[in-house]
Formats: C-alpha cells, structure tokens, sequence
C-alpha cells in the first residue's frame, strides 16, 4: 500500500530564526497563510513531527499560539485543524489595513525621498517580472515588500509589525484573488498609480489610488465566497456575537 501524501507543505526549520518552539511555529504559520494546507484540513501532528524533525512539544506549542491567531480551530476529542477563512475578519482586517496605509500615505506624501522612490521603482520593475513569468507567489512576496517598505518609510518602527497581525486573514484572502483572470496584471497598475502620485508628491491622488486598490479585495472576495463556501466559516448571526 502507497503512503498517503502529505496534508501540508512545510520549508525546514533552518529556514526560520529563533528557538525551536518559534521555527516550528513560524513554519506552520507560513504554511497556512499561503494556503499551502487548505482551509478546514486537519493537522496530524505525527506527520508534521516527521516533516520538521521534533518532538510533539513544539509541535502543540505552536498550534496552540495559531489557535489565538484565529488560523487553527482545535476541537476537544476531534483534533486540530486549519481554520477556514472568515468574511467577519478579513472585513475587519481590511478595514485596518485601509486606517494604516491611507494615513501612512498621507504623512509619506509630502516627505518621500528620491532614495525610497527609486526603491519603489525596482520593486514596481520586478513586479513587472513576476507577472510576464506568471509568478504568481514571486509577485505576491514583491506586493507585500512594496506595502512594507510604504509603511517602513514613515519612520514608524512598530507600524510594520501591527500590520502583519492585524492583516493575516486579509493575506490568506488575497492569495485567493490573485491568480484570478487578469488580477496580478490590473494589481501590478494600481501599485504603479500609486507610486506615480507619490513621484509627484500628490498626496490626494495617493490616498484615492491607494483606497481604490485596497478596496479590490472585497470587490473580488464577495462572489469567491459564494462559489467556494468550503473554504469560508459561517459569520456569527448577531445574537451569537452579543453571547458572552
């Protein structure tokens, strides 16, 4: 008899830095936010032991900090598993993510240097790239870079940081959009309208073509929902979000 195939795709823990509870943790974590391991999957802790190399001890430590994340459902008797995505989060997700950059673009506006346009630009030129090769996760690593580098060049250390908690059901969500019809080509315009108005230190053109991108996810993640309810959790009904 074959051996099933494996339910997740893990990088080794050499790729990652810190103890070994926090490498295994970040290499579940990656995994499940780039849909390496679909949503509602069970996680069978034996088979990510034998993939990493560890004991069951990291292993439940790190599902167990996924679980406060939101991205691990872990059911008494019945075992862990990949969260499925929620509309209620990524909603409240995007809606922060708007709050941060529509005002990070605001104070950059005024304040770019050439230095960080002219890293704007070889960012936006190997974005470029990515689409003409069809690379799809080498263009959504350039994407993040850019938004990163946006935040980064505020000034503001801890910004980066709050953006990559605050938005981690938004990036589950946007891995899903992507490879859909011409969404990497038109996302690839948008990010070099706003690069534009940033050139020109335009910061009321920024801010509209840096909420008119962000407002794509919903635009496309609306009629996904309908088509692959798999992959979504039922939001709350109102009497269950008031339930204590």
């Amino acid at each position: 008899m074959s051996a099933a195939a494996p339910t997740i795709t893990l990088r080794p823990l050499d790729s990652y830095e810190g103890t070994l509870a926090r490498r295994t943790y970040l290499a579940l974590r990656e995994a499940i936010v780039e849909l390496r391991v679909d949503p509602g999957a069970a996680l069978r802790k034996e088979e990510i032991c034998g993939m990493l190399g560890v004991s069951r001890s990291p292993v439940s430590e790190a599902v167990t900090r996924l679980a406060t994340e939101a991205l691990v459902d872990v059911v008494p008797q019945a075992g862990s598993f990949v969260a499925r995505l929620s509309m209620a989060e990524i909603r409240e997700g995007a809606f922060l993510r708007e709050a941060i950059e529509l005002a990070a673009i605001d104070h950059l506006a005024p304040r770019i240097t050439d230095a960080q346009l002219t890293d704007l630009r070889r960012n936006l030129r190997l974005q470029g790239v990515m689409v003409e090769d069809g690379d799809f996760p080498g263009f959504y690593a350039l994407d993040g870079e850019m938004h990163r580098m946006l935040l980064d060049f505020t000034g503001f250390q801890r910004l980066a940081r709050v953006s990559d908690t605050a938005w981690v059901h938004v990036d589950r969500a946007r891995r899903l959009i992507l490879p859909m019809g011409d969404r990497v080509a038109e996302t690839l315009a948008e990010h070099r309208t706003i690069v534009a108005a940033l050139e020109a230190r335009d910061g009321a053109a920024a801010r509209a073509a840096m909420r008119h991108h962000l407002a794509q996810l919903m635009t496309f993640l609306t009629p996904l929902e309908a088509a692959r309810p798999d992959l979504f959790s039922p939001d709350p009904t109102p009497s269950q979000v008031d339930q204590p």
